[in-house]
This record gives structure tokens, sequence and C-alpha cells, in this order.
């Protein structure tokens, strides 16, 4: 019977240390922060899930926004340039939500709900009007820090991608965040699995939000980041469960 009770309270403790360990979040990153343009903002001003379509900013940009509990959303508005064609750019809106968490070598991993990310694509020299898509795209965020900017006294956020590459730096806008319901918005029959497959659930949309008879892109546009974890983050949670049974094993002796 002891060896029996040893074994449930060893379970019990360390279910309770991947819970907590799988959890991590970072309170310095709670808010929305913003690049320089102040017009990207997350939340209802960027994409409106009820009647699931984008309101184009006046500046392009870029916004992350975290929550104390691990959820995060991020809205993107770039212009792609064309120096073989330099009167044909292409304009990019990207939203996603979903949950992050925190690394022991400092790194963050964003998990989007696939079914709820969005993309338009303007690309005016191909296609009469842009292009509407699902998306969806795990990010790895290499490192991060966040400081008092000391040139304007705001807090600053700067990301460092997978390749250590730095993002365009955001400073902090709101505070507590400024987000949609950290909920799947767009839930759909067959779930992530929908999510997976290049299916033609969405309608194609200008820029107004007008349909459109264009050609759907693919579900995700590829672009590089890293599909597993780091290994040190393995060898970080084979430590720390090794020495949560470790613990337990001590306190029962």
């Amino acid at each position: 019977m002891r060896l029996s009770s040893d074994i449930s309270a060893l379970a019990s403790v360390t279910l309770l240390a991947l819970s907590a360990l799988a959890q991590q979040t970072d309170p310095a990153l709670t808010g929305t922060w913003t690049t320089k343009s102040r017009k990207v903002i997350t939340g209802p001003g960027f994409y409106d899930p009820v009647n699931d379509k984008f309101f184009e900013p006046q500046l392009t940009g870029q916004s992350y926004s975290f929550t104390s509990d691990g959820h995060y959303e991020v809205a993107y508005y770039r212009a792609i340039s064309n120096p073989a064609q330099p009167n044909c750019p292409q304009g990019i809106m990207q939203w996603q939500h979903g949950t992050y968490t925190t690394n022991a070598n400092g790194s963050l991993i964003l998990e989007p709900w696939a079914v709820d990310g969005r993309q338009l694509l303007s690309s005016p020299c191909e296609h009469k009007n842009a292009i509407y898509t699902r998306y969806h795209q795990r990010e790895l965020i290499k490192h991060y820090r966040t400081y008092i900017d000391t040139y304007n006294n705001v807090k600053r956020l700067d990301l460092f991608q997978y390749d250590g590459a730095p993002q365009n730096p955001m400073w902090i806008a709101y505070d507590p965040p400024q987000m949609l319901p950290t909920v799947t918005l767009n839930p759909t029959s067959t779930g992530t699995a929908a999510a997976k497959s290049t299916g033609t659930a969405k309608s194609k949309r200008s820029l107004e939000g007008g349909d459109t008879s264009e050609a759907q892109l693919p579900w995700d546009v590829p672009k590089p980041t890293m599909s597993g974890r780091p290994m040190e983050d393995t060898m970080w949670w084979m430590i720390a469960l090794g020495t949560v049974i470790s613990s337990v094993l001590y306190l029962r002796s």
C-alpha cells in the first residue's frame, strides 16, 4: 500500500510540475506593442471576426499583444517591394492569435489557432482584387528583451526571429492589452484537420471587402520558421522532471 501511495503521490506532483512548466509566461511581455507608425494595433480595429474582414491601416507596421495567462495576438500590415517591376509593389495583411510559451533558453514559441488566422494579399499587377485566405504560421522568437527606451522614456520590446535577425522595434501602446477574445473565434466542423488542408472555405475579397473571383492562394504561404523545439528546451524539461521526481522520492524516504 505504501508503494502504491508513493507512486500516486509522485504521479500527481509530476503532472502538476509539467503543467506549470508547460504554461510559462513572462509578465514583462503583457500588453499591446506596436511599431513606430502606431497605426497597426491588434484587436477589433484591425480584424473583424464577426464580418470576417480586415480594416486597412493608414500606414504599414506590426503589433503584438500578450496576456499574463499565455495568450497572444499578432497583426501585420506590410508593403513588399518589387525591384523587377517597381510599379508593381504588393501589400499583405495578416492576423493570428493563439497561445505562447517562454522557454529556458530565452526564446518564445507562438502557437496560433489555425482556423482563425487570416491573410489578405494585394498584388495589383497580377490580380484585379486582393486575395483573402485562411492563414496560420507557428512562430519561433529566438530571444527578446523588454526595457525602457531612454530616448522617449517608453517601454520597448525587441523581438529576434528564429535566425536571430531583429524585427522592427515596438513600443507599449496598451496595458492591459487591446485584443479580441482569447478563444477560437471561427470554429469549423472539422477543427484542426481542416486547417492543415488547402481547402476553399473562404471567399476572396478586395481591401474594401468586396468579393472577387480570383483563384485562392494555398492555405499557408510558406515562410522560414523552425518546426520543432530546440534541443536545449528538451534537455531542460528532462532535467526539471528529474528534479521533481528526486525531490518526491527524497521526501518519502
